[in-house]
């Protein structure tokens, strides 16, 4: 009795698990597939909403060229042309000044070694500053006449000469050091220029529309904050390229002033020789 009684129990038992677990699995399997559609479907949503979020940026510097105001272009041209000029007058200072240092470890190490002045002129290229104040201080120091140069003596005459022709290397190698002074010391005020009209287009729309919602005030306080920002990267590198190349001018024209008194020396002695 006590047999069948269990018997009984495990059949009901059987068939009621039988009857629940495909129910069960049947609610199972759309929660699974809903979660196995969204996985799917994430790694194509996903690039397509940054994609709509990058081409709707209205903090991007694309979005000011592309949309600002003619104020907004006005400015971010004139930084432009700024920094260009910049980095070109840095590059090209730059290899002059590293050029005229090259030139003058060769001219002390052979010019003043040569048997002659003209034999230490031909040694040098046609274009090097170094023989350019040679040739003039041979051609002052040979050519001292007329009516009004007798009046000055032989020595203040080369001297006079020599000393223009360092002046000219040194307009040279200086030229264009303005235009760093002026791109360091106004850039960032033509950068707060643009960031005060985004500050004022943004009070201007928060007036037209009478309340101050973010929609009005991000994208005009974000293309300021951008132009401040531009402002800064033009100068920056305007002004350390501006001290740091002064300094190299200094140190070659140094050099150079030096090969201009011992050449001044050298024909003072020849003079004095010739005179003898």
């Amino acid at each position: 009795m006590i047999s069948r009684i269990t018997g009984f129990l495990a059949t009901i038992a059987m068939v009621a698990t039988l009857a629940v677990s495909p129910a069960h699995a049947q609610d199972q399997q759309p929660a699974g597939a809903a979660s196995a559609a969204a996985v799917d479907a994430a790694p194509v949503a996903a690039p397509a909403a940054a994609a709509s979020a990058a081409a709707e940026n209205p903090y991007s510097l694309g979005n000011i060229i592309a949309h600002g105001n003619v104020v907004d272009q006005v400015v971010l041209a004139i930084l432009a042309i700024m920094s260009m000029g910049s980095w070109y007058i840095l590059v090209v200072r730059l290899w002059d000044t590293s050029k005229l240092s090259s030139e003058a470890k060769e001219v002390r190490a052979t010019f003043f070694k040569k048997a002659s002045l003209a034999d230490g002129v031909k040694g040098l290229k046609e274009e090097s500053a170094f023989r350019y104040i040679a040739t003039t201080a041979i051609e002052a120091s040979e050519h001292h006449e007329g009516a009004l140069t007798e009046n000055i003596d032989h020595s203040s005459w080369v001297t006079m000469n020599v000393d223009r022709a360092v002046a000219d290397v040194n307009t040279k190698i200086s030229s264009g050091l303005g235009f760093l002074a002026t791109v360091g010391s106004t850039s960032p005020f033509i950068g707060l220029f643009g960031t005060v009209w985004g500050i004022l287009n943004a009070l201007t729309a928060i007036g037209v529309a009478g309340q101050a919602s973010i929609d009005k005030v991000a994208g005009p306080v974000g293309a300021a904050l951008i132009m401040t920002a531009i402002g800064l990267v033009v100068a920056v590198p305007a002004v350390l390229g501006y001290n740091w190349l002064v300094n190299r001018n200094k140190a070659v024209m140094a050099q150079v002033r030096s090969f201009a008194g011992d050449l001044h020396g050298v024909l003072m002695g020849n003079r004095a020789v010739a005179k003898r």
